[in-house]
């Protein structure tokens, strides 16, 4: 009984002792759960404020916003094409610039059938070099371009360890994807600067997140798109131009040979059409996003934008 009662006295002491402290690892987790709660409301918030919103009540006028015209470079990309018809149906016209003219005039043709716009086709290989810049400038003359769409090239997106990359594929890379947007960017933002309006969208990849093992040059290209959009638009959004990064994940594509099993599409995986009506319901209102919901439920896992 002697054993007990000491016992029961020891932990009366004990208890005591230690009240204090079983106070404050209470008061701090209350403080952690409710700081996750706000967080958990503001992420809900966000979420609904940018990709539900917009579509409920917005009918914009983009041509009025904008401007009447839009250059859509990597045109034979899927979302990149899906962008453009989804652009057409609110009555922009279309220049499409690609590296083989060949390969778009069907796009061009139904989008001009489909929608009442004019549509351009110009044919531009920036592994060519400078010289590539005269035609687009030439297209571009005297026209109010409102909205520019660089799509990074999704061709070049395939596992290989990078001492097994060929330098023509390193060079491509570089090209398509950061020379390339880089160029059109610097065509087209001048007459944007000087009528005060317009949009430069750039759509590279969710994976610009985090870098990517077996990916490095491709991942870092994606990167860059997001950087250099995130730059400009500190550099010129108080002039009346907004700059978007688009970082999808997945979208559903028959070109995409290492998504094969996604051509279905899904609501992870969305067909083009799907995520180009969600992805331009954000246009002006958030200046970096997945562009699709569910994908940016996908980021929130990963790591936040």
């Amino acid at each position: 009984m002697a054993a007990v009662d000491s016992f029961q006295l020891l932990y009366r002491e004990i208890a005591r002792s230690c009240s204090c402290y079983v106070e404050t690892l209470a008061l701090v987790g209350a403080f952690y759960t409710a700081s996750k709660a706000v967080v958990f409301a503001r992420d809900c918030y966000t979420l609904i404020r940018l990709h539900f919103i917009p579509r409920l009540m917005y009918n914009r006028n983009l041509v009025h916003r904008f401007g009447g015209w839009a250059v859509i470079y990597g045109a034979t990309e899927a979302v990149a094409k899906a962008y453009a018809e989804e652009l057409a149906r609110h009555g922009v016209s279309i220049i499409l610039i690609s590296r083989n003219s060949s390969s778009v005039e069907g796009t061009a043709k139904a989008i001009a059938d489909s929608h009442g716009v004019e549509t351009v086709l110009v044919e531009a290989d920036f592994s060519q070099g400078h010289a590539v810049c005269r035609p687009i400038q030439n297209a571009v003359m005297g026209k109010d371009i409102g909205f520019l769409v660089n799509s990074i090239d999704l061709s070049l997106d395939y596992p290989q360890r990078f001492t097994d990359l060929p330098e023509d594929r390193l060079w491509d890379t570089i090209n398509r994807n950061i020379t390339a947007a880089t160029l059109m960017t610097r065509i087209v933002l001048p007459g944007m600067v000087e009528r005060g309006r317009g949009a430069v969208i750039n759509i590279s990849s969710g994976w610009c997140c985090k870098p990517t093992p077996n990916k490095a040059a491709f991942s870092a290209s994606t990167a860059y798109l997001d950087h250099v959009s995130r730059a400009l638009h500190y550099e010129y959004g108080h002039r009346g131009i907004f700059v978007q990064s688009l970082v999808p994940f997945c979208v559903a594509s028959p070109d995409n040979v290492e998504r094969r099993s996604m051509r279905c599409g899904g609501w992870l995986v969305p067909h083009p059409r799907v995520y180009a009506r969600h992805a331009i319901s954000t246009l002006g209102i958030s200046h970096r996003t997945t562009g699709y919901w569910p994908h940016s439920l996908q980021v929130q896992w990963m790591t936040p934008l």
